[in-house]
């Protein structure tokens, strides 16, 4: 017949008489990626592109279509018959670490694999929770810039001696967390505090998690034996239950108990002065009979404490500045370590190099709540 046979579309004779092709990289991905059915007839193929190979001469029978093997690239981008993933992974996934590292880390402290020295330390929960929420107040609610860190010894002990302040000693902390953080070693700061500290059920356990002891001539020589940072604040609760009015005003430094540590160890004094944690929570007044009834060194009365209630425990926002000073050696006196005389001494060198520091320091920050 030189016409159509009778009920078939005219366009579909020769359909199958050029096999089918293998689209191109590029072509749309309906017809890259997708199947179709074995009953449904492929649509008539187009212009070969100049790359493609134009078919052998001869054909398969039009009847039976020519099946067609899995193309490379098909494989390579993960399709049917591939062995990758359709869509490859972005190298790096901040996220995508970061949910790994918790449950890694939740892991450890559900089974137990963690390590604490003895005094309690736990630098793993220190880095992973405590530091980054310490880093928060002190760089971006405090502002807190830092100098004369490179006074402070890569290794070996050191016996870092700072002005205390601020009604509560948030000073401490902020000053363990910036000093790790800027330090080129990334040092542990391990702080010496009051027996109250220890007797209080929660505090007691985070200060040991963090690396605190009590502060004591045993365990701080103990430390300094090791090698370790050692941070003391000798005014105690005299200087953060100190009133405003008397705000950067050294009280007295006991009995120079850290300096009898340090000449027993031979270990250098650093001293640090901390300008900012007289403003976070101003004490305009104590009331003297409800601390001892609560059996606290000090009730304070603050602009917004108690009047707020608990909003009145948010820090105000001042500008902190710390500047470690050049170490004071102490080698050269170990013999003189039960000396009162040269203990007094050493211990008035390190109040007045930081009272000095204390007035240059504010003095470059005239406005306590400025940039």
């Amino acid at each position: 017949m030189s016409g159509p046979e009778e009920g078939r579309d005219p366009q579909s004779v020769g359909r199958f008489d050029v096999p089918q092709q293998v689209p191109a990289p590029d072509a749309e991905p309906a017809r890259r990626n997708g199947h179709r059915p074995a009953a449904q007839a492929p649509p008539t193929p187009t212009e070969p592109p100049a790359s493609i190979t134009p078919p052998a001469p001869s054909a398969p029978p039009a009847s039976t279509p020519t099946p067609t093997s899995t193309p490379a690239d098909e494989v390579d981008a993960g399709l049917p018959g591939g062995t990758e993933p359709a869509v490859s992974d972005r190298p790096g996934d901040h996220w995508d670490r970061k949910v790994a590292n918790g449950l890694a880390f939740l892991r450890r402290r559900l089974s137990g694999d963690y390590e604490v020295d003895e005094f309690g330390f736990d630098s793993e929960l220190t880095d992973a929770v405590f530091h980054p929420l310490l880093r928060l107040l002190y760089r971006d609610w405090f502002r807190t810039e830092v100098s004369g860190v490179e006074h402070v010894p890569v290794d070996g002990p050191a016996l870092v001696v700072g002005n205390h302040s601020g009604t509560v000693a948030l000073d401490a902390l902020i000053l363990s967390a910036a000093l790790h953080d800027k330090h080129p070693a990334h040092r542990y700061l391990r702080l010496l505090g009051a027996d109250l500290v220890f007797r209080m059920p929660v505090v007691s356990e985070l200060a040991r998690k963090t690396g605190g002891t009590v502060a004591c001539n045993p365990d701080a020589e103990r430390l300094l034996g090791g090698g370790d940072l050692v941070g003391v604040f000798p005014e105690g609760f005299k200087g953060i239950g100190k009133l405003y009015a008397d705000r950067y005003k050294l009280q007295r430094f006991g009995r120079g108990g850290f300096v009898s540590a340090a000449l027993r160890t031979g270990t250098p004094i650093v001293p640090v002065a901390i300008v900012g944690g007289e403003e976070i929570y101003p004490m305009l007044a104590d009331i003297k009979p409800l601390a001892r009834l609560l059996k606290l060194p000090y009730f304070p009365v603050t602009p917004t404490f108690p009047l707020l209630g608990p909003l009145g425990m948010v820090p105000l926002p001042s500008k902190w500045l710390i500047e470690f000073c050049p170490p004071i050696p102490t080698a050269h006196l170990t013999d003189s370590a039960d000396d009162p005389l040269v203990v007094f001494n050493l211990a008035d060198q390190v109040r007045e190099t930081i009272q000095q520091t204390l007035h240059t320091l504010l003095e470059r920050r005239p406005d306590p709540f400025g940039p």
